[in-house]
């Protein structure tokens, strides 16, 4: 009795939805950070009282894209996790550390950064406080971080397509 084995190759839906996530995610944020923002800035709007508000409004919203995003990336990355065999576990840490990343900057900077630069007194001059300098360095470190975790994790996971 002869019996014919075919092996079936499938494609994991999980690889090009993080290399999606990803590109997405790391494309917008380089666009909120290098042409949106810096043209608020420079165009005079930190120094009025709404900017506190409009800034607010941007990145409540931008941030629960991100938490999405870290959680499109973070369930790909455990899903191929556990059908590849060949499958870096550094990779694991890296989707991890973006979540972490999206949590620090959803939770802890955007409510500190909107409570630093809310004008209370009407009367008093707009002015920038010195902790949202502090709260700036802390944001644009965070940012660096999630560009280069985002970056091998995208290279690591485009090789894997490749292969």
């Amino acid at each position: 009795m002869n019996t014919l084995s075919t092996v079936e190759f499938k494609w994991s839906i999980w690889q090009p939805a993080i290399l999606l996530t990803l590109g997405f995610w790391l494309g917008a944020s380089l666009v909120l950070d290098w042409v949106i923002m810096p043209s608020l800035y420079l165009s005079g709007m930190m120094n009025e009282a709404s900017f506190t508000t409009a800034g607010y409004a941007i990145f409540w919203n931008f941030n629960r894209i991100e938490l999405l995003s870290a959680a499109v990336v973070l369930t790909g990355v455990l899903a191929l996790s556990k059908t590849k065999t060949y499958w870096h576990p550094n990779t694991i840490v890296f989707a991890i550390a973006l979540l972490t990343i999206s949590l620090l900057e959803t939770y802890f900077l955007t409510p500190q950064m909107c409570a630093a630069g809310v004008h209370l007194n009407m009367f008093d001059e707009v002015a920038v406080p010195a902790t949202m300098n502090l709260l700036h360095g802390g944001y644009w470190v965070l940012e660096i971080l999630k560009l280069m975790t985002g970056g091998i994790l995208l290279n690591q996971c485009w090789r894997m397509q490749a292969e």
